[in-house]
């Protein structure tokens, strides 16, 4: 597609939902890694670079990609997906083209919806763009707030939101692209005034002017379905 693209993979969680002694991204799915998966799907895009942010295990998820062409940037102390992608900052000095963020453990993720996703985002000349999705079960998910013209607001996760929020059914993937020096400053902005104490990758969003944020809405929910346990993983490998 563009070599004035990186993409970064988070994958510093330990996933304590998952009741496992390996790092979530290295669960399997008919016998390759979620990592992997995200991986061989980002490589499809080509770009510059693909940065893994590690952090627990780090040691088993370095071993198991080894084949790989990809860097690390490591989060030591999991502080939310902003911190994990603040780590990143020394891998990209004085790079001035765009950072996709994709999350290790969103394995069906396809590159012909990433192609759209980085397509509206240049053809907008967008700051900061996002996917969504419509599902009628939105529990665990980030909430995407509009106005009464149908303009994005927010993002709300699903711990602050409030019972009004909690009704909203359009959800956060989790997967954005950004221009990256306007990402790596407005990471400086943000907080960890939350429920879980963390710095929230969305929070960025509330720095950046709605006119140059692109939102693209998919239909196929289960593409940017997360793994977070292992009832969700057993469906995968029925």
């Amino acid at each position: 597609m563009t070599n004035n693209l990186i993409i970064g993979i988070l994958a510093a969680g330990k996933g304590t939902r998952m009741n496992s002694n390996i790092p979530k991204v290295l669960h399997t799915i008919n016998g390759m890694t979620l990592i992997e998966r995200v991986i061989q799907t980002a490589e499809k895009l080509k770009p510059t670079k693909i940065i893994i942010i590690v952090g627990f295990k780090k040691e088993l998820i370095q071993k198991e990609l080894k084949n790989y062409k990809v860097e690390y940037a490591i989060q030591k102390n999991q502080r939310g997906t902003g911190h994990a992608v603040k780590q990143c900052a020394s891998k990209i000095i004085n790079f001035s083209g765009n950072i996709l963020i994709l999350s290790g453990d969103v394995p069906l993720i396809t590159k012909e919806t990433l192609e759209i996703l980085v397509d509206a985002h240049i053809k907008n000349k967008s700051v900061a763009s996002l996917i969504s999705a419509k599902v009628n079960n939105p529990k665990g998910y980030g909430r995407i707030k509009r106005d009464n013209n149908n303009h994005f607001l927010s993002i709300v996760e699903d711990k602050d939101a409030t019972k009004k929020e909690q009704k909203i059914n359009e959800i956060n993937s989790g997967i954005y692209i950004f221009d990256t020096q306007s990402l790596f400053s407005n990471l400086l902005l943000i907080g960890n005034d939350n429920s879980q104490n963390e710095y929230y990758l969305g929070d960025v969003f509330k720095f950046i002017d709605n006119k140059k944020i692109s939102i693209i809405k998919i239909n196929n929910y289960y593409e940017i379905a997360g793994i977070n346990n292992k009832d969700q993983l057993k469906k995968l490998n029925d």
